[in-house]
């Protein structure tokens, strides 16, 4: 191929917000789609009406990588679910930031969608979604709800979790974005929601 070929197309809030929400417009059945963005982002509520939208796979990280109690996947277990559930399927969308399996994640698919909204953006989405899912006891991967005291007091606060990793995730898809090591075919940024 000529190196042309090889140069991926890179859009940066170049898509109306309306087109935006209409993934058909963008992809088909056979498109693999990653959604990253620091956590709070919107990743999974995007991801899903991309799913829902193309009749493709919504493959969410979180719901391979929490086992009941919060209990974490071993390595090996999470890197053969995710792989899995890339090979069972043709088009997908996945969704969420997990380092350790990025070469397999981001290995695997033709665009990347990266949701790089402000702090305040992503810290007022994430305290809202975080307090929604307490008031309603909604469950979870695996059965798992947040609390009160896990989500705003304990060590591994999700709030503190979004403010405290919101610069390296940043540094981290700025320079994949630029570097495209994975070779994606398109790389989408929003820095608007």
């Amino acid at each position: 191929r000529r190196s042309s070929d090889l140069k991926p197309q890179r859009q940066e809030n170049r898509i109306a917000r309306k087109d935006r929400m209409n993934p058909a417009k963008h992809f088909d059945h056979n498109s693999r789609i990653l959604v990253v963005g620091t956590s709070g982002a919107g990743k999974s509520t995007l991801a899903r009406k991309i799913a829902l939208t193309l009749g493709i796979k919504d493959i969410e990280l979180d719901a391979l990588h929490w086992g009941p109690d919060w209990t974490e996947t071993p390595l090996e277990v999470f890197e053969g679910l995710v792989r899995r559930e890339i090979q069972e399927n043709r088009g997908f969308v996945i969704h969420g930031n997990y380092t350790k399996i990025q070469g397999i994640t981001w290995g695997s698919g033709d665009t990347v969608v990266w949701l790089d909204y402000t702090k305040t953006v992503v810290m007022w989405r994430v305290l809202t979604r975080t307090l929604r899912r307490i008031i309603a006891k909604e469950k979870l991967w695996a059965g798992n709800v947040e609390t009160f005291r896990k989500s705003f007091l304990g060590k591994d606060s999700i709030i503190a979790w979004a403010w405290n990793t919101y610069p390296r995730r940043k540094e981290q898809f700025s320079r994949l974005y630029e570097e495209n090591p994975y070779r994606i075919q398109t790389l989408l940024r929003f820095k608007k929601p």
